[in-house]
């Protein structure tokens, strides 16, 4: 499953027609796709047309929130409530409703010098293990680790931090037209059916992240290792 897509349904940035991607996820081989758009989620009655129009591949009604701590994926909201902008409150909002809560590329940017000057901060210079005590990562249920629009080094380095804080990792494309679709995803220990079932297998920690489904050479992040020399 994809689980970081954006259409023209709900985010203004997007490029990507709903049918195209699902024509696209159906091509590379998804079997299940998470909808995220930016601070919205698709009505009840939009959903299951959709659905109906392609029972094929499972399609969750997700959403990425962006919070005083940055982008996060939550996936079982009953929709967008006052307040969540501070994570605080989103956490206590996704306690209540059975959500679970993701870290979106928390990296990004980070090691890029011009960008650090450009928004006049220091350069970032934490080890994974300082990174790992930030604010934002006490909050959340998962750490997005494979982001179709982040460098492979900003992808590793969240990697070693969800090690280092034993939660589990996710990946998605972050696709906002029909490139890259499930570059990234995830996979999970049984075929998602329904939104309840994401749910349980989430909370449970019954997933990995992936990445080459396109190319038909499934690898699993996870237990990857990357050369030394390939992040410094």
């Amino acid at each position: 499953m994809d689980m970081h897509l954006h259409t023209t349904k709900g985010a203004s940035d997007s490029m990507l027609d709903p049918d195209d991607l699902m024509a696209e996820a159906r091509r590379v081989g998804l079997t299940g796709v998470n909808i995220t758009e930016h601070d919205r989620m698709w009505e009840p009655w939009d959903l299951a047309a959709f659905r109906k129009r392609h029972p094929d591949i499972f399609v969750s009604n997700g959403m990425e929130v962006s919070t005083d701590m940055g982008h996060i994926i939550a996936v079982g909201l009953r929709g967008y409530e006052s307040g969540i902008r501070r994570l605080e409150r989103l956490r206590q909002v996704a306690d209540e409703q059975g959500a679970f809560l993701i870290v979106a590329h928390p990296f990004r940017h980070f090691f890029d010098p011009v960008h650090h000057r450009r928004e006049g901060r220091e350069p970032f210079r934490l080890s994974p293990e300082e990174a790992a005590r930030l604010p934002v990562f006490q909050l959340v249920d998962a750490i997005e680790v494979l982001n179709g629009c982040n460098t492979p080094k900003e992808n590793y380095f969240a990697l070693q931090v969800a090690k280092i804080l034993g939660k589990p990792g996710t990946g998605g494309s972050d696709a906002h037209s029909k490139q890259g679709i499930g570059y990234f995803a995830v996979a999970f220990e049984e075929t998602i059916e329904t939104q309840e079932q994401l749910l349980e297998q989430l909370h449970k920690g019954r997933f990995y992240p992936v990445r080459g489904l396109p190319e038909g050479k499934l690898e699993n992040y996870w237990e990857c290792a990357e050369p030394i020399a390939f992040y410094e």
